[in-house]
């Protein structure tokens, strides 16, 4: 039997794809072989390139999860145990920062993805490496500001550091309320430029977006079929990915894309459930996803497989492709970015463009009411073409 070689995560064996990737040596103890290989089930090299990449992201995910949680990465391991509720039950006087993330993942953590998880426990793994494992009352603010110091000298850039000085507060917060401690949080109001290292996302002018989306029209996939609905919805990617087949729906005899939570794909606010009638190559693509003859619910089934929605493949994918269009410097995101400017040239009402595109609507009076109907989006999605 002859087997081709393609690249480093796939090969051909008998006119079939084979997907091989090597298992990393910190991580060979958790497999009972170095070499993770099988078969692709296809014999067309475009769907073994998607599969694969999907299936990559996936293993990297998955290996970042355990390596977090791994004994040997400094300052992780004491906080690998502390979410079980009967640690927190029988250590009722342990204020330390361990026992509040127990607390902030059991109380906030539930129903929430891996990657929250994951997240909480970086930021403060961060946190230990840095000023180790303290009761809370024990953290001063030379603590916080060197901290603020150790991220940037591990290369963070501003918005990472503000992320997870955001993470490692909330922890704080929560766990002094609830161990109803008096004292106050060191890690709040700590200055740092929140622009160091952060590059500048680009939005992609109107007339690229044309090209982007006659070129979406010719090459007529899956992958163009996603770019071409959030070129005109401005979207998120994992937000588009994630979408069922179903999730396509008429509102008053408007074609309409209704973004909602799903198991496999959450949402990154509340806001940003709503429902976006559709124009141009969004109507375009939703179409040819609905006319397509296939037995999976996705609407995009090589980026889910009902567990999970591979959104990082998904972007490495795309960005990779409009890089070819239009030049670097561009990613999926900037359509989002795009679609701003886009409403803000018709002179949309800032509280309409915050709900087509799912942002957070600030003040009081954004929480009453049930918001704004489909037909008034309509109105002013429709002059973007």
């Amino acid at each position: 039997m002859l087997a081709t070689k393609y690249n480093s995560y796939i090969f051909q064996k008998d006119g079939v794809w084979y997907f091989s990737r090597r298992v990393p040596a910190d991580l060979r103890r958790h497999y009972i072989t170095g070499r993770i290989a099988y078969s692709l089930r296809t014999q067309c090299i475009r769907d073994a390139r998607v599969r694969a990449m999907s299936d990559a992201a996936k293993l990297d995910r998955h290996w970042h999860i355990l390596r977090i949680s791994s004994d040997d990465l400094p300052g992780k391991h004491l906080l690998a145990d502390a979410v079980k509720a009967d640690i927190i039950d029988t250590q009722k006087d342990d204020h330390s920062l361990k026992a509040s993330v127990a607390v902030y993942l059991q109380l906030k953590g539930s129903h929430r993805s891996t990657t929250f998880e994951a997240a909480v426990r970086r930021s403060c793994g961060y946190l230990i490496d840095c000023c180790g494992m303290k009761n809370l009352d024990e953290y001063v603010r030379s603590d916080a500001t060197k901290f603020r110091d150790y991220l940037f000298a591990k290369g963070l850039n501003g918005a990472s550091v503000a992320r997870v000085f955001g993470t490692v507060r909330a922890v704080i917060n929560l766990a002094l309320s609830e161990f109803e401690l008096a004292i106050v949080n060191p890690f709040s109001n700590v200055y740092f430029d929140n622009s160091v290292g952060v590059k500048k996302r680009f939005h992609v002018k109107p007339e690229d977006i044309k090209k982007v989306q006659e070129e979406c029209y010719k090459a007529d996939d899956e992958q163009r079929w996603l770019i071409a609905l959030i070129a005109d919805t401005g979207m998120r990617l994992a937000e588009g990915a994630g979408l069922l087949r179903s999730d396509f729906v008429e509102k008053d005899g408007v074609l309409c894309v209704n973004i909602k939570a799903h198991p496999w794909r959450s949402l990154k606010t509340g806001s940003s459930a709503r429902v976006i009638p559709l124009v141009g190559s969004a109507k375009w693509a939703a179409k040819r996803i609905l006319t397509q003859s296939t037995e999976s619910r996705f609407a995009f089934p090589n980026y889910n497989d009902g567990q999970r929605t591979s959104a990082n493949s998904a972007s490495a994918a795309l960005n990779k492709w409009l890089k070819t269009k239009i030049g670097r410097g561009y990613t999926i995101h900037s359509f989002r970015h795009s679609m701003r400017d886009r409403l803000r040239a018709v002179e949309c009402p800032s509280e309409i463009i915050d709900q087509i595109g799912g942002w957070l609507t600030h003040g009081v009076g954004s929480a009453y009411g049930s918001g704004f109907p489909v037909a008034a989006f309509q109105k002013w999605i429709e002059r973007l073409e």
